[in-house]
């Protein structure tokens, strides 16, 4: 006599995990936490901020330009020419044209360069420049 049962069990493979799902959702998982991470922009270089007592606490601003204690300006971690600074922000304005350009700019900065900085946002169309500044104790 035929033995079904052992016919079925003769017959059955051994069960396989497909991993191509599992990779695939871990790429999704990837690609999602990349598109919804916000990422920190700074200016590339450590600035000592000046004190002021009427600072106020603002948004980050979309655009950073740092200026250091020797009059070097930078801009996405990279030093530039104080003239070319017009055509970044023109380019940075261009991708988002609500943008706000922050100049952080070292206490000991010269105040000159400090001014053409400006200027040029304001010439490449920023309509939002401020300065940052720290905010000072209560003990003046």
């Amino acid at each position: 006599m035929i033995n079904v049962r052992q016919s079925i069990r003769g017959s059955q493979k051994t069960a396989e995990i497909n991993m191509a799902p599992l990779i695939d959702l871990v790429f999704l998982l990837l690609i999602f936490f990349l598109v919804t991470t916000s990422f920190v922009k700074e200016t590339g270089i450590d600035v000592e901020r000046p004190r002021a007592s009427t600072a106020t606490l603002k948004e980050a601003g979309n655009i950073l330009v740092g200026i250091s204690a020797e009059g070097r300006v930078f801009l996405d971690s990279k030093e530039v020419d104080v003239r070319s600074v017009r055509a970044h922000i023109e380019r940075c304005l261009a991708e988002n044209p609500e943008g706000a350009v922050v100049i952080v700019a070292d206490k000991q900065s010269i105040t000159d360069m400090v001014i053409r900085v400006m200027d040029q946002c304001r010439l490449a169309g920023a309509r939002n420049v401020s300065i940052a500044a720290s905010c000072s104790d209560a003990e003046g």
